[in-house]
């Protein structure tokens, strides 16, 4: 009777760590190659990125960055980007917490019908809503209350549409706080509130740091909200200045490159220091009492 071919141990074991390292390269590369080409094109003139796109600039052109770092409408955006995103993050985190602190840790009549109203909120994602949106947010306006044409009205659009996925994520971690804790924290008169602020808050740091991470990342990339709210350019954004700066700009090639580059650094920053704690966070999945 003919035996069977089996494969020597050590390429049993090695063949799925090739192919790990295999499918990790090539999504680096995807990942990659555009941003160094980004990285490059900023620092060649024009011909050169039409005529050696993929070469290293040697020597490397400066000017397209001076001129964008000494561009006082830059700056602009900057700020801009900068009110939005403290006040997104910081308006989402704390309703998406105390939402997900009320719908975990206390009961009433109708809880799982207002979780479940939250939870179809991810099925409408803001391109489908953005529509309907601006017509109550230009609504408002007519009411005396400036939400077009104003950072507010970004701010508050951007927070409720993260709020869905934030109460989805926090949820789980003010539910795995032990309830003996919370009686405790009764028994000694703390109230709900107090309960929330000075002992829960702490206890799902991890958890927090995590959610405002991803929304700062969302808010600092998000394009469609201040296109659709925002008319003066003195109110622009980055990525709607790039959108616009590249409309202005859009054979100027080697310039377009260079504000693109300029405006992902803090986002690359940030990602950077804040990696850790997003995916440590995201992945506890308890907390201990």
């Amino acid at each position: 009777m003919r035996k069977s071919f089996t494969l020597p141990r050590w390429l049993q074991k090695g063949l799925p760590r090739f192919f790990q390292y295999l499918i990790l390269g090539i999504a680096t590369l995807v990942i990659f190659v555009p941003i160094v080409i980004l990285i490059f094109g900023s620092l060649k003139t024009t011909g050169q990125m039409y005529s050696e796109p993929y070469t290293v600039p040697i020597p490397p052109q400066w000017g397209n960055i001076i001129s964008i770092v000494t561009s006082l409408s830059f700056w602009t955006m900057m700020k801009n980007s900068m009110i939005v995103l403290i006040g997104t993050t910081t308006l989402a985190i704390f309703l998406s917490a105390l939402v997900s602190f009320v719908l975990a840790r206390l009961q009433f009549r109708g809880k799982n019908f207002v979780y479940n109203l939250f939870t179809v909120g991810l099925m409408f994602p803001i391109n489908v809503a953005i529509l309907p949106v601006y017509f109550v947010l230009r609504q408002l306006t007519s009411y005396g209350i400036p939400l077009i044409n104003n950072l507010t009205g970004v701010i508050l659009v951007q927070a409720a549409f993260q709020l869905s996925g934030n109460i989805l994520i926090l949820r789980g971690f003010f539910t795995a706080v032990p309830t003996e804790l919370q009686d405790s924290a009764y028994i000694d008169g703390c109230t709900n509130f107090d309960f929330f602020w000075r002992i829960m808050l702490p206890l799902v740091k991890p958890a927090l740091a995590a959610v405002a991470s991803l929304v700062m990342i969302a808010s600092w990339n998000d394009l469609l909200v201040p296109l659709v709210v925002l008319n003066s350019d003195s109110l622009w954004t980055l990525p709607l200045g790039t959108m616009q700066f590249q409309g202005q700009y859009g054979q100027d090639l080697a310039l377009v490159s260079a504000f693109v580059a300029i405006s992902a650094i803090p986002t690359v920053i940030f990602y950077f220091f804040a990696e850790k704690q997003i995916v440590s966070g995201l992945t506890a999945g308890a907390v201990k009492g």
